[in-house]
């Protein structure tokens, strides 16, 4: 910053110096500097009066006055520039001299223009210099700093990349695995198609027990990858705006390849009325809608269709039934033992939701709460024909601060609220009968969830949102293990 600022006052220095110089030196140098005129008459040396000039426009004028021994003023007059002799050396000097200076003062002028401008550019690069000094200084500050937070950031993200290690290379096994299974099926189609050619020539006993083997293996197989642990859960899509703030919606898990049909029910109390939708494009976009009429008004929100049937927990009991929608008519009832109702119970939206029924991967269950478990969450594996109890597991989440729960590979997924910013925060997992506390973000976009269940065909979250029916996708993260099917 120092250099710049030199120059200028070198500039300013030497424009100061010039400007000096050319005031004491022109009038030396035309011969009209000031000078004593003596008077011409009379010889009075004190009356005598210094050649002044006159107005630059009219040229250079020198005048001197006097009196003399009687009194009368007597005048001495040079005449003007105009009558003077062109071919002076002096004017001929004043000319030279006047059109330096005027060159002069035309460098002088741009010489200023540029030096202005040079102050305004080095005040200016002056801040940003010191901008970028204390910018430096914070940098330098700063820097263990920001080299131990982005080594503890690396560090977190191999601790985290470091259980896949196994886990890929589990799938690496599996992939081989796959691929004999893929063999052997070939290997069959090419034995069905030389015993349709050749009958006899092969065992069919034998060849239909391969089919068999292969079948039960390839079944453990999908069913080790369809299974997962819940590691994230997407935005809420719309698919429809309708109805009340409660209801409940969703498709049959076990209907056969086609069947799209969505079953559909207002409310959570007193109202029988279920619509069916002859597919999710038809549930989108118009209200045709086929009515089933059940025997009895059912209980919150907690309803699902399961292979052709509806389950429901009747109005004011812990009746469960089981309807047949083929048939119309109720196929079997059972009561849930020591199950709280009618808002015993209830998930902490309220609603009659104290038996709330879903299905997984694995099949039926009813999620509850019992005076035995002090109001705590009951998980009960059902039977989907005799609604029997197969097994029961007990938590230590008190129902009434579940916003919903939904189940997906035998684990229980329970969310921290039903309105506002809200969570999936504790996991009980009924193959280990153990729980944690997790932390899953689920957008509650319409500020309400009254309804929320797992379809393990689609792969997706079923919710009623204040009046809107919508969908989440999740993530499960697969773990799968090496033993020989």
């Amino acid at each position: 910053m120092s250099v710049p600022l030199l120059k200028i006052g070198v500039v300013l220095s030497t424009m100061a110096m010039i400007t000096n110089w050319m005031s004491q030196t022109l009038p030396s140098l035309v011969g009209l500097n000031t000078t004593k005129l003596t008077a011409a008459q009379g010889g009075y040396p004190d009356r005598s009066i210094g050649v002044l000039p006159a107005n630059p426009e009219e040229s250079w004028q020198v005048y001197s006055s006097a009196q003399d021994s009687e009194g009368r003023c007597v005048c001495t007059v040079v005449a003007p520039q105009q009558t003077m002799c062109s071919r002076d050396a002096r004017t001929k000097q004043l000319r030279q001299l006047l059109e330096k200076v005027q060159n002069m003062t035309q460098s002088i002028q741009v010489l200023d223009q540029r030096t202005q401008r040079d102050l305004q550019y080095v005040v200016k690069m002056e801040d940003q210099l010191r901008g970028l000094e204390t910018k430096f200084r914070q940098v330098e500050e700063n820097h263990k700093q920001n080299i131990a937070k982005q080594y503890k950031a690396i560090k977190a993200k191999m601790a985290e990349l470091r259980p896949l290690i196994p886990v890929l290379e589990e799938y690496k096994a599996d992939a081989q695995l796959v691929q004999q299974f893929k063999e052997e099926v070939q290997n069959l189609t090419a034995s069905l198609g030389l015993l349709q050619q050749e009958m006899g020539a092969y065992d069919y006993d034998d060849l239909h027990s391969r089919v068999v083997s292969l079948e039960e293996r390839l079944r453990a197989c999908m069913q080790k990858l369809a299974c997962g642990t819940l590691t994230g859960i997407s935005d809420a899509i719309t698919i429809k705006t309708s109805g009340s703030r409660f209801g409940s919606w969703m498709t049959d898990p076990l209907a056969p390849e086609g069947d799209t049909r969505v079953w559909y029910m207002d409310g959570y109390h007193n109202n029988r009325f279920v619509r069916e939708y002859k597919s999710m494009a038809d549930f989108m976009i118009s209200d045709n809608f086929t009515s089933h009429r059940l025997p009895h008004p059912w209980s919150g929100t907690g309803q699902v269709v399961y292979n052709g049937s509806i389950y429901f927990n009747k109005f004011q009991s812990n009746m469960i039934i089981k309807f047949d929608f083929k048939t119309s008519t109720i196929s079997k009832s059972q009561r849930l033992d020591n199950a709280g109702y009618s808002n015993t119970y209830h998930y902490a939206w309220g609603g009659h939701s104290d038996i709330d029924l879903m299905v997984d991967e694995g099949g039926l269950w009813a999620v509850y709460a019992t005076n035995q478990n002090a109001g705590n969450i009951v998980i009960s594996k059902l039977h989907p024909i005799t609604l029997h109890v197969i097994q029961t597991w007990t938590t230590n989440h008190p129902r009434r601060s579940a916003g919903e729960s939904f189940m997906i590979c035998g684990t229980l997924y329970v969310t921290n609220g039903y309105s506002g910013g809200t969570k999936v925060y504790y996991a009980y997992h009924t193959n280990s009968s153990t729980y944690e506390y997790i932390d899953i973000v689920l957008q509650n976009k319409y500020s309400h969830i009254s309804m929320l269940d797992y379809n393990p065909r689609d792969r997706a979250l079923y919710a009623w949102n204040n009046g809107h029916q919508v969908l989440y996708n999740v993530t499960l993260f697969h773990v799968i293990r090496s033993e020989q099917l």
